[in-house]
């Protein structure tokens, strides 16, 4: 059996999925095109069936296991877009199927694996405690694993993505990609460089989970010690050693972005694409809205932006909303110190009114060893319209005299 993967393999995948995925819509953004100066345009996979490309590569794996080994079930370890991927596959092809994900996976991904017929164990505390426990299960069973990226069914499923990027938008220059344990982009940079070899082909990893450079660095798959991003979908520590390979042979480069980037960008997604991106999804838009030197040659044609994934807990969706305002300069905190004396509030109040701005919170603190006895600090929560509205109400305030710290 080989262990490259080509894009007959890829041909042959699509060929599989032909009744099962979507062929996902290709929405061209306008006001990306107008930040980075060239046409832009998202492919949604969070549109498709399960809310992830995911199921892509879980259908072709599983489609393509013999009775034998139907009959024993399968196994797979995700924190909930390839959980989810499995379970559909399976019930469609009447398997049994049990998923682990790692404690604090999202509890919609949870349900709705539990809703495709799948049994769910929580395991550890990340995908590759989860995986480890599959492993044991596999052993103890005899269900077959289902990897969430390292085997060349599911990048070749996977792959499939490529191949309509490039139907699509027969002129891209650029595609981003997420990009977590690598099999999104192994995929698609085998397929699209196997046809257009001068398309540039970009992965996308959270600066909190990024075990690519490393790994790159080293000519191996290395493993990170610890990982922090609410990037949940793209949170996995070690490259597979297929994957690996294929990205350090196929792809152009890996970029990092930061999470008050990926907050902003499942913001900007919601508001301006309506779209309800999770965070490792929206993690190529975020390297737009970050700028990354060098990331892009508008000049060269259009840049491709896959959002891989729309599956976000409605309460963790509210925070990265808040998050994402915070960071885009919508939401200010304020620490401002006033004379303790009738009318002092009243006008703060109105000066923040003069602007346009909109007060959300409002809190006196007079106790704090910092103050005089004739002072009173006031701490506003204000929403405003960004960065320069911002830097107007500050400017306001500091032009009437009064001590004001922002954050």
């Amino acid at each position: 059996m080989s262990t490259v993967l080509g894009l007959d393999d890829v041909r042959a995948a699509r060929e599989v999925l032909r009744d099962v995925a979507i062929c996902t819509p290709m929405e061209e953004s306008r006001w990306l095109s107008t930040l980075v100066g060239g046409r832009v345009l998202l492919k949604c996979e969070n549109l498709q069936r399960t809310g992830s490309f995911k199921a892509r590569g879980a259908f072709v794996r599983i489609s393509r296991l013999s009775p034998a080994e139907r009959e024993r079930g399968v196994v797979a370890a995700s924190a909930g877009n390839h959980a989810q991927g499995v379970a559909l596959a399976a019930q469609v092809l009447g398997i049994r199927a049990t998923v682990f994900m790692p404690e604090g996976a999202p509890i919609p991904k949870e349900r709705a694996t539990r809703g495709y017929g799948a049994q769910v164990r929580f395991h550890g505390r990340y995908l590759e405690d989860a995986l480890a426990r599959a492993r044991e299960f596999a052993a103890e069973t005899g269900a077959v694993l289902i990897h969430p990226f390292d085997h060349l069914d599911v990048m070749a499923g996977q792959g499939t993505v490529g191949l309509e990027v490039l139907e699509q938008v027969p002129d891209a220059a650029t595609v981003l990609v997420p990009c977590g344990g690598g099999g999104l982009l192994a995929g698609m940079a085998v397929a699209i460089k196997a046809l257009r070899p001068d398309v540039r082909v970009v992965g996308v990893q959270a600066a909190g989970a990024a075990a690519y450079p490393g790994s790159l660095a080293q000519g191996a798959p290395v493993a990170l010690p610890q990982m922090a991003t609410m990037a949940d979908g793209i949170a996995v520590g070690l490259p597979g050693d297929l994957t690996f390979a294929a990205v350090r042979d196929h792809v152009d480069d890996i970029v990092l972005v930061s999470e008050d980037a990926l907050a902003r960008a499942v913001l900007a997604l919601a508001e301006r694409a309506k779209m309800v991106v999770e965070p490792a999804g929206a993690a190529a838009v975020a390297a737009l809205l970050e700028r990354t030197p060098g990331l892009l040659a508008p000049e060269a044609g259009p840049t491709v932006v896959v959002l891989s994934g729309g599956n976000v807990d409605p309460l963790l969706l509210g925070k990265i909303i808040a998050h994402g305002m915070a960071a885009a300069g919508r939401y200010l905190s304020l620490q401002v110190t006033v004379p303790d004396r009738p009318g002092a509030l009243a006008g703060l109040l109105a000066d923040v009114s003069a602007v346009g701005a909109n007060v959300l919170e409002v809190a006196h603190e007079r106790r704090s060893p910092s103050l005089h006895l004739d002072e009173v600090q006031i701490r506003l929560q204000v929403e405003t319209r960004g960065s320069a509205h911002a830097e107007a109400l500050l400017a306001r305030l500091r032009g009437q005299g009064l001590t004001v710290v922002a954050s």
